[in-house]
């Protein structure tokens, strides 16, 4: 399955919706937009990962690797995500404490 990956911004808030699986083959993807972004000085970050299917470690390793970017920064990254099957990965990893996890952009972009 191919992945999409697509920016918005609100006000000094970038959202990065991604849909589709996040892998091995597709991170780098991720990586690419999210890198990008930071490298534009937007270090406040909402990735929505409600239209993901599937999240593997490789997956888990790009948004942690940018939350430390962009802390460093002074900014920060919070996760979009109401799929239990996305959720458990999280929680099993223990990331769930590291990344503030939202119900909805809305919610996020509030937070």
């Amino acid at each position: 399955m191919e992945l999409s990956v697509t920016t918005s911004h609100h006000d000094d808030i970038t959202v990065v919706s991604v849909e589709g699986e996040v892998d091995v083959h597709t991170a780098a993807q991720l990586r690419v937009t999210l890198d990008q972004e930071i490298a534009e000085g937007h270090v406040r970050l909402v990735v929505d990962l409600d239209k993901v299917s599937f999240l593997d470690s490789t997956g888990l390793g790009v948004l942690v690797g940018r939350l430390k970017l962009v802390r460093n920064a002074s900014g920060w990254l919070r996760i979009v995500c109401t799929s239990e099957r996305i959720l458990r990965v999280f929680r099993i990893t223990g990331l769930d404490k590291v990344f503030g996890i939202h119900e909805s952009v809305d919610e996020a972009l509030a937070a």
